[in-house]
């Protein structure tokens, strides 16, 4: 064959390699992902938290020990590694972390996990984890479902007051709590001091929400009662709940005779 005609012939394959047809198209479907995504978010005192992660479901499979390896670090979840995103500084476990977003790993255990805040926080797996790049790892002891199993791996905020919740870890019949704070009262006190301060009058449903807060704290407990005084001034509208919520804080002060009467005139 001479040089021209192997030429003509290769472009006449390429041609037809590349004709309309000549390759299956892949049509444009979308799946259900296997592990769907989901993205959970709760607001603890006045810190928002976003969690987005991946759910697994047990599908019949042995889960812990089983395609979640004991001893290994572990994803937490599906995809990319479970993210944690907090609007101000909290605490886990009472290790402080910043405000900011963080890859959330793991290593199962029988007995205690370790849990891993990353600041890598967007990994695919845990294939380029460092633990050089690590916010806070600590241990906690997990807790197994003696009644129920959960099918899909689960993320969830339980027991939330202002200051605190507990972040659980829950698959199929194990639970891994997490205990979060948040500094509330650091938020909150300046702003009630800042607003007692300023000229005006205050109404009663502000010395009552100023003194519930500072009674559920634990903080100046004479503020709190002169703010109930100052509320009860007035005749105010919430005089039963200004009086019963008088009466508690008295108690909290070891003045029983003085709670007792303002138990008395609540009624």
């Amino acid at each position: 064959m001479n040089p021209k005609t192997a030429c003509l012939l290769t472009a006449a394959l390429m041609g037809l390699a590349f004709a309309p047809g000549a390759y299956a198209q892949t049509p444009q479907v979308e799946f259900p992902a296997a592990s769907p995504p989901c993205t959970l978010k709760q607001r603890v005192g006045l810190t928002d938290i976003e969690v987005v992660y991946s759910r697994p479901g047990v599908k019949g499979r042995v889960i812990f020990g089983g395609i979640v390896p004991y001893g290994r670090v572990w994803r937490t979840g599906a995809n990319q590694a479970t993210r944690l995103t907090f609007s101000t500084p909290v605490k886990l476990e009472g290790h402080e972390i910043p405000a900011g977003a963080y890859a959330l790993f793991t290593i199962p255990g029988q007995d205690e996990w370790t849990i891993i805040l990353n600041k890598d926080a967007r990994q695919w797996g845990a294939f380029q984890y460092q633990q050089k790049d690590d916010v806070a790892r600590f241990q906690v002891t997990p807790v197994t479902l003696t009644d129920t199993a959960v099918d899909a791996f689960t993320i969830e905020f339980n027991r939330i007051r202002d200051d605190s919740a507990m972040l659980d870890l829950v698959w199929d019949k194990t639970v891994v709590p997490i205990r979060l704070e948040v500094d509330v009262a650091g938020k909150v006190v300046p702003q009630i001091e800042a607003a007692m301060a300023a000229p005006g009058k205050k109404s009663d449903g502000f010395y009552f929400q100023a003194a519930t807060f500072y009674y559920n704290h634990n903080l100046d407990l004479k503020k709190a009662l002169d703010w109930v005084n100052a509320g009860l001034a007035d005749q105010p509208r919430i005089a039963y709940e200004m009086l019963h919520l008088k009466a508690e804080i008295l108690a909290k002060q070891g003045d029983k005779a003085g709670a007792i009467a303002a138990a008395k005139e609540s009624t």
